[in-house]
């Protein structure tokens, strides 16, 4: 098994707007990342990052929220320049519908889309789903259900190989069908990838929720995100917990480069 980082771009907002007690001078790079999970039994990408129409994507945005952003390369393109074959992909399994994690499946078509029920059905209705639903038309979707029983302190889970080396938690706050995803390396760190339950780390580090108007825009049910991040909180220590646009959260995991080169970080 191995872990890459795959960043394909930033926005920027206030630390003010991400997390409760920030400053409006902060200015935060919130990253769009995807991470590939290598197993011997079929990889997965979590999340797709910014794709490669990823202004028209913006486009599709209300104005309020659009924000400066940089675009890097698309997945696609890395997992091209790297010399890795999609073959090799079981899935692209997303945290939640919302455009910023969404986008980069306009050039992963060919590629299962993994998602469960719930966040199929949010996504079909709400207005945050309007990119989602451009960007997967045509996807054979991989719907998985949360029938392993508890895992750690969340009450139901899906573990992806049978073997605990993946497992995904519902955590259906942010979206309602938002999921955290779980990778126990055979010889590494354990690693919680969060999606947005929390925009930064200092949502767990300082027990810190979204700002309250963030969140009654933001969040499905604010009391789920809100139980759903004391069980993060709890755990923080034991395991590598990487929000989804902490940039500083990916130190460590390593870029995809051509197999038999050095590894960049």
């Amino acid at each position: 098994m191995a872990l890459h980082h795959l960043p394909t771009g930033t926005y920027e907002t206030r630390a003010a707007l991400a997390v409760r007690g920030g400053s409006f001078r902060d200015k935060r790079q919130f990253a769009a990342s995807a991470v590939l999970v290598q197993h011997p039994d079929g990889d997965l990408l979590i999340d797709a990052g910014f794709g490669a129409d990823v202004a028209a994507h913006i486009k599709m945005l209300p104005a309020f929220v659009r924000a400066p952003y940089q675009v890097g390369r698309t997945v696609q393109e890395q997992l091209d320049a790297a010399g890795y074959s999609r073959d090799r992909l079981s899935g692209v399994l997303l945290t939640h519908s919302h455009w910023d994690h969404a986008s980069g499946l306009d050039s992963l078509r060919g590629t299962p889309l993994w998602i469960n029920a719930d966040e199929q059905r949010y996504a079909a209705k709400d207005p945050d789903g309007k990119v989602f639903r451009l960007v997967s038309r045509g996807y054979d979707i991989r719907e998985y259900a949360f029938a392993d029983g508890p895992y750690l302190d969340f009450p139901s889970s899906y573990d992806v190989h049978g073997d605990g080396s993946v497992v995904i938690v519902q955590a259906a706050g942010h979206t309602e069908g938002s999921v955290i995803v779980f990778v126990t390396l055979p010889a590494g760190p354990r690693y919680a990838f969060i999606g947005d339950l929390t925009w930064q780390i200092d949502g767990i580090r300082r027990r810190a929720e979204r700002p309250w108007l963030m969140s009654r825009l933001a969040d499905s049910d604010p009391g789920q995100v809100r139980r759903d991040l004391d069980r993060m909180i709890a755990l923080d220590g034991l395991m590598r917990i990487v929000p989804a646009h902490d940039l500083g959260s990916y130190d460590g995991i390593p870029l995809l480069v051509p197999e038999g080169a050095g590894r960049s970080r």
